[in-house]
């Protein structure tokens, strides 16, 4: 089993292209044994803290049975739970916390805040989200594709909507796997210029592509993958409207998907604003994985807590 005990994991480039394959493989591995009822106790007795200064659904479940399920135990602590919200610095609190468990995984906004528990945390620290990447989201993604398509490099992903921080994610994990992928945002709204660079140095190593323009059309166009995300992300609910309008042409809908390939799948990492990024007849549809996208959140995330841990 690769050895990436005791690392972080605050960036999909924090793996390698091999430690990505390898996290793939064990996600598949631990999947099958999970539906087979395998007992897998590959972290049994230890213990993860998560931290949730943003709420969510998908990412407190999945790494809380997760633990479950791999034998530890997950401590659910949000804002008001801990001394953070009276002054305490992140520094202490990852160095409290890392006197009693065995990893902290933390959803968050600022990337920094992350970052700043890693360093004085001595304990691994997974990033669960944050405004600047969702990699455990795009691990899922990537290991989605996988089975869907039975590979990544040379697959064209497009990314229709907001360059945020599933865009950003999906350009650094496509481009270390040798993805093409094409990003279609509104003027103004495009991923972080530095990150496209770092990106595109990726794809220079793997073969893979990156292309970004603000026509939709052109990036699913012969697209194997389509994926979109809320246009207003936790924290934008004031711009709601303003972003509704300035976004409405870069719905996927009927009409959009007619130009990717016949056998695209379409993917969301969830919640969706159905009417507004995307249709129900789109992810509701024949084409949509959305569901098998949620679940390997689970998957991915226990390969990575017996990998971190």
């Amino acid at each position: 089993m690769t050895d990436l005990k005791g690392r972080d994991f605050l960036s999909i480039l924090d793996l390698s292209v091999e430690e990505l394959e390898a996290v793939l493989k064990l996600a598949r591995d631990l999947k099958n044994k999970q539906k087979a009822g395998e007992a897998h106790p590959l972290c049994a007795g230890k213990a993860l803290a998560m931290i949730f200064q943003k709420p969510s659904t998908r990412t407190r479940v999945s790494f809380e049975v997760g633990m479950f399920q791999l034998g530890g135990h997950a401590l659910y602590l949000n804002a008001g739970d801990l001394q953070l919200g009276r002054g305490e610095t992140l520094a202490d609190t990852a160095r409290a916390l890392s006197r009693f468990v065995d990893g902290i995984m933390i959803r968050t906004f600022e990337q920094f805040d992350v970052e700043e528990l890693a360093r004085h945390a001595t304990v691994p620290v997974i990033n669960g989200l944050t405004d600047w990447e969702h990699p455990c989201q795009v691990l899922a993604d990537l290991l989605t594709v996988l089975e869907h398509k039975g590979r990544l490099a040379g697959i064209k992903l497009a990314y229709v909507g907001d360059g945020n921080n599933v865009a950003h994610s999906l350009l650094l994990g496509g481009a270390r796997t040798g993805m093409r992928i094409a990003v279609a945002t509104p003027p103004g709204y495009a991923p972080d210029p530095e990150l496209v660079h770092r990106a595109a140095a990726e794809a220079v190593q793997s073969g893979g592509e990156i292309e970004l323009t603000a026509d939709p059309v052109g990036a699913v166009r012969d697209a194997d993958v389509v994926v979109t995300d809320t246009w207003a992300s936790m924290g934008q609910e004031a711009e709601h409207d303003t972003r509704v309008a300035v976004f409405r042409p870069y719905q996927v809908n009927e009409a959009l998907v007619k130009h990717a390939r016949p056998d695209y799948i379409f993917m969301h990492c969830l919640p969706a604003h159905r009417g507004e990024e995307v249709t129900d007849e789109i992810i509701d549809g024949p084409r949509s994985v959305v569901w098998d996208e949620a679940e390997n959140r689970l998957h991915v995330q226990k390969a990575l807590l017996a990998l971190l841990l």
